[in-house]
């Protein structure tokens, strides 16, 4: 810990000085949040980004307001595969109530940690590519692959109307991309995690219709014993995933299938049986799962519960094979190789979430999840989110031994 006196004085104002902590914070003090985010000022802050770099930069817009950029380094064969470095630029809604610094002014104490929603989740991300392309350049590197840095948008809601259009576009065709770098999640201890696959998301809606009628009565087959009969059926398979979690000291949650309620909606009056209710699962499918016999199980299940039941999906992602971690993937071997002459020691696994990694792994393009951040407490999504300026900055020495080792493969 940093006390009080000269030393942390002097390691503050060494922080408050260096030039990447600066472009850092000052893309978290950009409001990119959710809802109805405005991407504006951050795309003005990423082309003065390129021009600083002198890399060719272009914003594309797949959907109205919702921009895609890219900053380009051309390799010395840009006929090879090409290396894509991708993050998002939204980050999730804050309950300021809940924050001791303001989400989005990036404040540092004396610790060095640097308080921002995006903080983790991935604004660091994003700066410490182009925090390792600048220092590549400035040591006159030279790479053999087209490296593409792109940011996108609205990863946090889906990407419905980011990255999982863009793959299908032309303008994602003609970046030849053959590699992906993409967020992960900090590690609480020496080992960090690295990602190679993610479950399927499924949002089901249960829409039950039943027999109403005044709530004195004993009606048969009404919508509310139905809902009881598939959240019995759901919660005994969740409960069979806790155990299987609990019982294998070598898994991670994303190597078992999650079940949650989310939302329960229905009834018009206190003493009504309605005629409908509505039940909300978000479902996350291990990728051990077969999808279709999962779907057959649940509308067995509708039928068991006494039919009048209709299943709506407001997000149902197919299955995607996971990256080989492999001597076939030669990609793989050189991101290995640079973490193994760094000392750093991993640890893969299947991703809990889901992220812009699964879009480009469903056209059949590699993809490794990873952000370089060990020692720190997960904080994405919560109050609070920081990281250290010393973690950012070894994160940038990572990923520019990571980034030349890949795009030389």
């Amino acid at each position: 810990m940093c006390e009080q006196g000269s030393e942390c004085n002097a390691k503050y104002q060494e922080w408050e000085a260096n030039e990447e902590i600066q472009i850092f914070r000052e893309y978290l003090r950009i409001p990119t949040v959710h809802p109805n985010v405005n991407y504006d000022d951050c795309v003005e802050f990423l082309k003065r980004q390129a021009a600083a770099l002198d890399l060719p930069v272009r914003v594309i817009e797949v959907n109205p307001r919702k921009p895609i950029v890219i900053i380009t380094w051309e390799g010395t064969d840009p006929q090879e595969k090409s290396i894509i470095l991708n993050s998002h630029m939204d980050v999730v809604p804050v309950y300021e109530s809940h924050w001791t610094h303001a989400p989005f002014g990036a404040e540092m104490d004396h610790e060095g940690r640097i308080y921002a929603r995006g903080a983790q989740d991935m604004k660091c991300v994003g700066m410490q590519f182009l925090a390792a392309i600048r220092a590549l350049r400035r040591d006159g590197v030279r790479l053999k692959r087209t490296i593409h840095a792109t940011f996108v948008p609205d990863e946090e809601i889906g990407g419905k109307l980011g990255m999982m259009e863009w793959v299908h576009k032309e303008s994602f065709r003609e970046l030849n991309a053959g590699f992906s770098i993409d967020e992960g999640i900090a590690g609480e201890g020496e080992t960090y995690p690295l990602f190679y696959g993610e479950r399927s998301v499924w949002h089901v809606y249960f829409n039950i219709s039943g027999t109403p009628g005044h709530g004195s009565l004993l009606l048969k087959d009404t919508a509310g014993q139905k809902a009881h009969y598939i959240i019995d059926k759901l919660m005994r398979f969740r409960e069979n995933e806790v155990q299987r979690l609990e019982n294998n000291p070598e898994f991670t949650i994303g190597d078992v299938t999650t079940v949650n309620i989310t939302i329960m909606k229905g009834g018009v009056q206190e003493n009504v049986v309605p005629p409908e209710l509505s039940v909300c699962f978000d479902i996350r499918l291990a990728v051990d799962v077969n999808h279709l016999e999962f779907e057959n199980q649940l509308l067995d299940w509708c039928r068991e519960a006494g039919g009048g039941i209709e299943l709506e999906y407001d997000q149902k992602c197919p299955y995607v094979k996971p990256t080989k971690l492999d001597s076939s993937n030669i990609y793989w071997v050189a991101f290995k190789d640079a973490l193994d002459e760094m000392g750093l020691k991993v640890r893969p696994q299947i991703f809990p979430g889901g992220t812009d990694s699964r879009y480009i792994r469903g056209i059949g393009i590699p993809a490794i999840g990873f952000s370089p951040m060990n020692h720190t407490p997960v904080r994405l999504h919560d109050h609070d989110e920081f990281l250290k300026a010393e973690t950012f900055l070894d994160g940038i020495r990572i990923y520019r031994k990571i980034i030349a080792n890949v795009a030389n493969a």
